[in-house]
């Protein structure tokens, strides 16, 4: 299994550590930002594959780097923490896919764990999906040149009970 780069994005010193010691023991590499602006930063450099993010930030709230992350960034995954009182607010962007999505604080170390887990899954099997479907179409196109080098080499005939005439 690869090993996965989770950010975690919060201008408060103590949630940004204790969601570090929440996934300490998870076998993903945690980066971290104080901001928006320096999850950007860090973005520019480091290929991430799922954030993190609170949504009450100065400069730049959660919501405002997380669409601007789906527009620069749509590969990375995204989670925000959220008050209670800003569910109203948020449920429409996760609506539009911003979000994967919400954690609620307090946040549950068993949740936020599990719902890293799944996204992960769910970022994996996308990627497979994504190989799979590359092999697919070089295939077609080689089977394309094929019939172009030798026509009807792809024509398969049946004849009337069913078996392939070769």
């Amino acid at each position: 299994m690869a090993t996965y780069k989770v950010m975690i994005v919060d201008d408060e010193d103590l949630v940004r550590n204790a969601l570090e010691r929440s996934l300490r023991k998870e076998a993903y590499e945690l980066i971290t930002a104080g901001s928006a602006q320096q999850a950007l930063e860090i973005l520019k450099q480091e290929r991430i594959d799922l954030i993190i993010s609170d949504q009450l930030m100065p400069g730049m709230s959660g919501m405002e780097f997380l669409q601007l992350l789906k527009e620069k960034h749509p590969e990375v995954l995204r989670i925000i923490l959220i008050d209670h009182t800003d569910l109203n607010r948020v449920i429409p962007a996760i609506n539009e896919g911003e979000v994967y999505r919400f954690l609620t604080k307090p946040w549950s170390d068993e949740e936020l764990k599990l719902n890293i887990r799944l996204a992960l899954q769910n970022l994996e099997l996308t990627r497979q999906n994504q190989r799979l479907m590359t092999k697919v179409k070089r295939q077609i196109e080689y089977i394309l040149a094929l019939d172009q080098q030798y026509p009807g080499i792809s024509i398969v005939e049946q004849d009337k009970k069913g078996p392939i005439v070769i």
